[in-house]
């Protein structure tokens, strides 16, 4: 069993999957942080991860490693990746189907503080922040603006 040994308690994985190929499996670890993750973590976790599968499998073992970070296209799938978006713009999908974009004001245990943005006759106003419970949000993401 891999464990995905990282180099701090402040980075944990995303996903963990292995593709289901005859020829050589792939294996992709994605990793995050609370305040992100650099190209030495990417590295470390790499080396790790590389040193038990040849401890588990032998050195001769046939597969593809990859360690990355999730896109700033992916979705955040791991509450602990919406603190360091304080401040940003997200746009969630809720499980009652609803969709919404808003400034993410804060995280708390329960959920997301966002203040949301609605259009009014060609106007934008920006709701006061209100709580949406993790348990609500079927999709978050992070609006990418080049402003």
């Amino acid at each position: 069993m891999l464990d995905a040994s990282l180099p701090g308690p402040e980075y944990f994985v995303v996903s963990l999957t292995v593709s289901n190929t005859a020829t050589r499996p792939k294996i992709t670890a994605t990793i995050d942080g609370e305040e992100g993750i650099g190209i030495d973590e990417l590295s470390t976790t790499t080396r790790r991860l590389t040193r038990q599968i040849d401890e588990a499998y032998g050195e001769d073992a046939a597969y593809n490693l990859e360690v990355t970070t999730p896109g700033a296209d992916q979705p955040l799938t791991d509450q602990r990746q919406y603190a360091r978006h304080a401040g940003r713009t997200l746009a969630l999908k809720l499980t009652d189907g609803r969709e919404l974009e808003g400034k993410l004001e804060e995280t708390t245990p329960e959920g997301l503080m966002l203040s949301e943005v609605v259009k009014e006759k060609n106007k934008k106003k920006t709701l006061p922040a209100a709580l949406f419970p993790f348990t609500d949000i079927s999709e978050a993401r992070v609006v990418i603006s080049f402003k």
